[in-house]
């Protein structure tokens, strides 16, 4: 080849070189823009979800309010402060043998707890779990109450290892009725609607406890249902049942709710409610609690849209177990769509509810130097094969922006209440006395729920933000106490401390 065709050649390499060189440097530039994307989502989803202290404090003040509005009418808030007639709390001065029936789902739950006389002395707990046969739940009030009577005598005959049974001899009963209810004493509450794959349409409207009380008796019991609570309720109970200090529950779990002992002068919208202890616990029902100052993004937009219950339980669709992983599904799928970094759009991330709350907790608290379980969720769960160690971590970023909002928030919920009764060192919200002014006093809030108890990064965080707000010297004087079955063992401890009230001594007049 003479000297032009040599140069010709090196020419052309030299092209083919800079042809190739200019794809790479491309391909380097398209991934370097579309990882800029995707951390440009980041980057949005964490100040939608930003919860400076001043914004927690706002949140604070508004949920203050808005039980003060919920106290003072029916439906003058989005809190609807529900009276329980509850008066009288657990002391740990209760003692003998209370049943407890938990009726909340396609089981049903039955308790026999026998009390030592001291607090938190509970000497014995047998608890038996029973199916409901799926008819009954969309027959009739008489089959599913005669079905519940007719177990619990079978549970009560084995009490103490199958001593002499005694149909005469009166027993108390708590009962747990996970529904909606209006309730109108202590012991008596009215059904307003089913849930949970339950239809009795000849029930609702009915008086709950009568209907429990009339099947026990066809079934010859001698129980009494001294008690109508709900989980939250329960939860309080058994807090106090340990610690007198206690003035508030919260549940932060699949569901969210918090109650607390509020005086009885300021439930404005019932004045004609007399109690002896001059005080009554309120169930708020606070997942339905909305603020403007609650910090809110498109993914919890478009959630509540796709939601059964659209513009309803706002700050449940924020902060509780059943929804995280559906907001971290939806951040991973607008980042999916946005670039490739994930692969191809795997049509898991797009079902609703495939990621639940757990599998966050687990990639969130995934210690390993490779992230080996966000890799095996993203793999077995959203079939996502294959994905790089930066993405991954990107993914751990995700859950970490989604539940330190929840938590934080939480934390501002349970504040809330503290202000509301002059217990976050304040003096309350009707106060203008400074935080200088008043001496703090022991505060315990009864806590129950996955979401506080088997995720740490949620309970680290909702731990924090309490110093954060209220500050240490404040904070050190709030106790959180972990509560397990409040729905149960709570509700037979507000049967032992309302045995020996007449059932309808609290109620309206």
């Amino acid at each position: 080849m003479g000297k032009v065709g040599v140069a010709v050649a090196a020419a052309g390499a030299a092209a083919a070189a800079c042809v190739v060189a200019a794809a790479v440097v491309g391909r380097r530039v398209r991934r370097r823009r579309k990882w800029g994307r995707v951390l440009g989502l980041l980057r949005e989803v964490d100040e939608g979800c930003e919860t400076s202290v001043g914004r927690l404090k706002q949140v604070v003040d508004a949920m203050a309010v808005e039980m003060h509005a919920g106290l003072a009418s029916e439906g003058g808030s989005k809190l609807r402060m529900l009276l329980t007639f509850v008066d009288n709390l657990p002391s740990g001065s209760e003692e003998g043998t209370y049943y407890a029936l938990h009726l909340g789902g396609t089981y049903f739950r039955m308790l026999r707890v026998k009390l030592g006389g001291q607090r938190s002395s509970i000497l014995v707990l047998d608890v038996k779990r029973q199916l409901i046969p799926q008819h009954l739940m969309t027959g009739t009030t008489e089959d599913l109450f005669d079905f519940v009577a007719s177990s619990l005598k079978e549970f009560i005959e084995r009490e103490e290892n199958g001593s002499a049974f005694t149909l005469d001899r009166r027993r108390e009963l708590g009962f747990t009725f996970s529904y909606p209810v209006r309730q109108t004493s202590v012991s008596s509450g009215i059904l307003i609607k089913w849930t949970k794959g339950f239809a009795i349409e000849d029930m609702v409207g009915k008086e709950v406890v009568e209907c429990l009380q009339q099947a026990l008796t066809r079934k010859g019991l001698s129980v009494r249902v001294s008690a109508l609570v709900n989980d939250t309720v329960g939860t309080l109970a058994l807090g106090h049942y340990h610690d007198a200090d206690t003035v508030a529950a919260v549940i932060i779990g699949t569901g969210t709710n918090a109650c607390y002992v509020e005086r009885m002068d300021a439930i404005i919208k019932c004045q004609g409610i007399l109690t002896s202890s001059g005080g009554m616990v309120v169930n708020m029902e606070w997942g339905n609690f909305w603020s403007s100052h609650l910090p809110r993004t498109s993914y919890d937009i478009d959630l509540d849209a796709d939601s059964p219950n659209p513009n309803e339980q706002g700050f449940e669709k924020m902060i509780s177990g059943m929804y995280l992983g559906d907001i971290v599904r939806r951040v991973l799928l607008k980042m999916s769509q946005e670039s490739d970094i994930l692969g191809p759009v795997s049509p898991r991330l797009l079902t609703p509810f495939i990621l639940r709350t757990p599998l966050v907790a687990t990639m969130h608290e995934d210690d390993s130097p490779d992230l080996a379980e966000v890799a095996k969720i993203l793999r077995d769960i959203l079939e996502i094969p294959d994905v790089p160690l930066k993405v991954r971590k990107l993914v751990v970023n995700v859950c970490d922006v989604v539940t330190r909002r929840a938590a934080r928030l939480a934390a501002a919920g349970i504040v809330g209440i503290l202000k509301k009764i002059g217990r976050d060192g304040s003096g309350g919200i009707m106060s203008g006395r400074s935080r200088g002014d008043v001496k703090m006093r022991r505060t315990a809030v009864a806590i129950e729920g996955g979401l506080y108890t088997n995720y740490s990064m949620f309970r680290e965080y909702l731990n924090e933000a309490m110093v954060e707000i209220l500050g240490e010297d404040v904070a050190k004087h709030v106790i959180f106490n972990v509560m397990e079955d409040g729905s149960g063992i709570g509700a037979s401890l507000l049967a032992a401390s309302h045995a020996s009230n007449d059932p309808d001594a609290v109620q309206m007049l």
